[in-house]
């Protein structure tokens, strides 16, 4: 499938988690209703709170997995779930954690975030995500074969661009940024470094983000998607809502066979890899 069309939702979550998941629910019901075969959520999708340990599921088996799947199966749909609070049994800390779910309501990939958000901004709030969030340990690219080849990450991992790049070298062509972005670094980042990843690695980028007031912070929102030119395709009002965009894969390689950036790096100069053994489209 070279054309498609892909549903970005933007949510204002609570500490509601059932509200939430009705939410989702009907987003995601008019985003089928709309053509989409693809439907990306924003970062804690079905959580926003305080008590995230007690919130953190089995993954697959909980219950946001549960409705995701029967959502993907219901609708033919791939799903990305954004993220959600995965049990950790190793660590009180649960992972924040990306599910992938094909049209049949199987989980065709995970991925754990990898870079917890630990800063200090100036002019706005102190947070030490690493406190209450294990990070992960392994990179995830899935191909879905139908509506393309999938780089995932999690919001603070944007600004890791070594990570983009070595997704895109093993093939991804759509590049997934769910978020719950501050508004102060959002409204001289969040865009920015979209536009940069798509450009840099000729891919589309899908950022579903959260908006509204958090327990810390407000959220930036501004979901969008960026085609692999850089251009603005779709955005998200302020509010919580569905956007459409077109994927067009026969475009994005007409823009790799204008600008070679994957081809005319210098491997012989410097090199990016994987560390270790490293199954790409699992946890």
């Amino acid at each position: 499938m070279k054309k498609f069309n892909a549903a970005v939702i933007q949510m204002d979550s609570t500490d509601q988690v059932d509200q939430n998941l009705e939410t989702l629910a009907g987003y995601i019901e008019e985003a089928a209703a709309r053509g989409a075969k693809l439907v990306a959520m924003p970062e804690n999708c079905n959580y926003v709170g305080r008590n995230i340990a007690a919130c953190a599921e089995e993954i697959p088996g909980g219950q946001t997995f549960r409705m995701m799947s029967e959502l993907a199966r219901k609708h033919k749909l791939w799903l990305h779930c954004g993220s959600i609070y995965e049990k950790n049994a190793g660590d009180p800390r649960p992972y924040n954690c990306t599910m992938v779910i094909d049209p049949e309501g199987r989980l065709a990939a995970k991925y754990r975030k990898l870079h917890p958000f630990d800063v200090v901004l100036q002019n706005g709030p102190a947070i030490r995500e690493s406190d209450r969030i294990c990070p992960g340990d392994k990179i995830v690219t899935v191909d879905t074969e139908t509506v393309g080849h999938w780089g995932l990450s999690v919001c603070y991992d944007m600004r890791f661009g070594e990570m983009y790049r070595l997704m895109a070298l093993e093939g991804a062509n759509l590049l997934f940024v769910p978020a719950n972005f501050t508004v102060t670094t959002g409204k001289d980042h969040w865009e920015a470094i979209l536009r940069t990843r798509a450009i840099e690695n000729g891919c589309y980028v899908i950022a579903p983000a959260q908006c509204g007031v958090k327990p810390k912070f407000v959220a930036y929102g501004k979901s969008m998607v960026v085609d692999p030119w850089g251009n603005i395709i779709a955005k998200a009002p302020e509010q919580p809502g569905v956007v459409m965009a077109e994927i067009d894969l026969d475009y994005l390689e007409k823009v790799r066979k204008q600008v070679f950036t994957l081809e005319n790096r210098r491997p012989d100069v410097y090199q990016l890899s994987r560390i270790g053994n490293q199954d790409s489209r699992r946890e």
